[in-house]
């Protein structure tokens, strides 16, 4: 019987730190966890790198009041699924998806999926 070992870091807990990261504000933290090929796309952006990543999307979370993780799910071969609720100060709640690579302990690819408003719960 082989001696299975856990990781000590999933590649959801990857994906957890970055979404702490990005919610404090801690660029550098951000930057360690995210690699130097990443590749970020969504409904407005088309395929940037990690340089205007962190210099368009990054800097937005002073935007939320809140942000609540609803799904986080390790798909296998370092994909993760998240789910996630925000309210924006200006007012609204909203609901995205995003399917995240994590390879070697840093994010290389994120795929963001924009839904609409949420009712209050």
């Amino acid at each position: 019987m082989a001696n299975h070992q856990e990781d000590p870091c999933p590649d959801t807990d990857i994906v957890r730190a970055c979404f702490a990261a990005y919610l404090a504000q801690d660029q550098d933290t951000a930057a360690q966890l995210i690699a130097e090929n990443f590749v970020f796309t969504s409904p407005q952006d088309d395929h940037i790198d990690k340089a205007a990543f962190l210099q368009r999307c990054f800097p937005t979370a002073d935007r939320l009041t809140s942000q609540d993780v609803l799904e986080l799910v390790s798909t296998g071969d370092g994909g993760v699924f998240i789910l996630y609720e925000y309210e924006l100060k200006a007012g609204g709640r909203h609901r995205n998806a995003e399917f995240i690579t994590v390879r070697d302990g840093q994010l290389v690819e994120t795929q963001v999926f924009f839904g609409g408003p949420v009712a209050h719960r």
